[in-house]
């Protein structure tokens, strides 16, 4: 029997009416839930809590019935593993029946539920997430995970090296727990067991990988991780290639601690190219190409990183001493979201290899470097004032020289620094149409 061995702290969350109503739903014919895994663990840490999960002794089928007896919308989202998130007008609630492992092949399990709480928490991967609390706020911890709390310790339920063979991403699930909760050293016997069965992380699909990749990238020390997985040989089988934990050490301060500009805020995919960059276009997206096919990324986010370490169009070089109307022409260029990706990586490069020295030393090239960033709002770009419509307008036959026509026009338009309105550009028209087909 597991007995409570401390007490939450008051909970906006717990005392809701909505948590109320799914906890008395679930409860009505004699089964126990409780709050479950980091919901509890968070609390406990007073951090802010996102998702509530609760854990259940009915069974999922009792779980949908007692909530639609209750009136309570119920989704059956996991329903073979026992998972049925109850949807509320403040939250969704994931609920799930307690449960032992009874096969594994190191990506899915076979599982039995039961009504055996220390069983339930033995199959779970960390002990900070096999924590419990009930609605009076009482706390369970039947493997010692308020001790590891306090000592911001991150380790395995049990014995670390059958937790990973029971799924390998439980080894990125490790690392990305260290990064938020750990502090060093990080926990021997479990470092061992993710060094020894790296090779397991071959059978992951790379949705998976990119998920756990993501939030240890996110988290507020992504480069220290990351240089504790190369050193226990984990980066080598999802990576491999050179990494640049420097790099994305100052862009993640830049980031999340350096700046505060607005549309500026922590990128996964960001940090993915500022550790990944070696200054050679053409192997980055060689190198972003193989990580956004294995990992498969969106489209979107393929495109960015793309975007990030590409060739930039002919000429345009972001440095911390290029001429504002340089700088306007580049990023009229590329566009605004593209410019301020590669501004934060330049400035981190920068700062990677200058500390604070360079061409514009200590706060001078902070603030250099944050004009350029904030550019899109101090020294935004009107749109292009003329249209394919003022060309045709002029008699010209629809076809390439349309194209040609504007895309001149623009250029011009660009070199001096956008300071023609639409009248002054009209006028100059019918002299570019001439040349262009004098050209054609």
């Amino acid at each position: 029997m597991v007995e409570t061995v401390g007490q939450l702290s008051p909970q906006d969350w717990l005392i809701h009416a909505d948590t109320h109503a799914v906890i008395a739903a679930l409860t009505a014919e004699g089964a126990v839930a409780r709050f479950a895994g980091g919901c509890v663990r968070d609390a406990v840490l007073g951090l802010p809590v996102h998702d509530v999960d609760i854990a259940v002794t009915c069974p999922p089928e009792d779980t949908l019935r007692l909530l639609a007896v209750a009136g309570i919308k119920a989704i059956p989202t996991g329903f073979d593993h026992g998972t049925v998130t109850a949807v509320t007008s403040s939250r969704p609630f994931e609920i799930t029946t307690l449960r032992h492992d009874v096969e594994t092949d190191g990506r899915h399990a076979v599982v039995a539920f039961t009504d055996d709480w220390s069983a339930d928490a033995a199959r779970r991967d960390l002990t900070i997430n096999a924590l419990y609390a009930d609605l009076d706020g009482a706390i369970y911890d039947p493997c010692d995970g308020l001790a590891d709390l306090g000592a911001r310790r991150v380790r395995f339920v049990g014995d670390a090296e059958r937790r990973i063979t029971e799924d390998a991403l439980r080894i990125l699930r490790f690392f990305r727990f260290y990064g938020r909760y750990g502090v060093p050293p990080a926990d021997v016997a479990a470092l061992a067991a993710c060094r020894k069965l790296a090779p397991l992380l071959d059978s992951l699909s790379g949705e998976r990988v990119w998920s756990e990749m993501r939030r240890i990238l996110e988290g507020p020390s992504p480069s220290e991780v990351i240089l504790l997985m190369r050193g226990e040989g984990v980066t080598d089988r999802l990576m491999p290639m050179a990494l640049s934990p420097g790099r994305l050490r100052v862009l993640a301060w830049l980031e999340s601690r350096g700046i505060v500009v607005p549309g500026v805020g922590v990128s996964a995919v960001r940090r993915l190219a500022a550790v990944i960059a070696s200054g050679d276009p053409l192997a980055d997206t060689k190198r972003a190409e193989i990580l956004a096919s294995s990992w498969h990324l969106s489209k979107a986010e393929r495109g960015r990183l793309l975007g990030m370490l590409s060739t930039l169009p002919e000429g345009l070089e972001v440095t911390v001493d290029m001429p504002k109307p340089v700088a306007r022409r580049g990023m009229y260029r590329i566009g605004v979201d593209r410019w301020r990706d590669r501004v934060l990586l330049a400035w981190a490069e920068y700062r990677h290899c200058h500390g604070a020295g360079g061409c514009l030393p200590g706060a001078r090239g902070s603030a250099a470097w944050e004009a350029l960033l904030r550019l899109p709002e101090t020294d935004a770009v009107p749109d292009f004032p003329v249209s394919g419509r003022d060309v045709l307008a002029l008699g010209i036959a629809p076809g390439p020289g349309v194209g040609m026509a504007l895309s001149r026009l623009e250029a011009i338009w660009a070199d001096e620094d956008f300071i023609h309105d639409r009248p002054a550009l009209l006028a100059r028209l019918p002299d570019i149409v001439n040349e262009t087909e004098g050209c054609g």
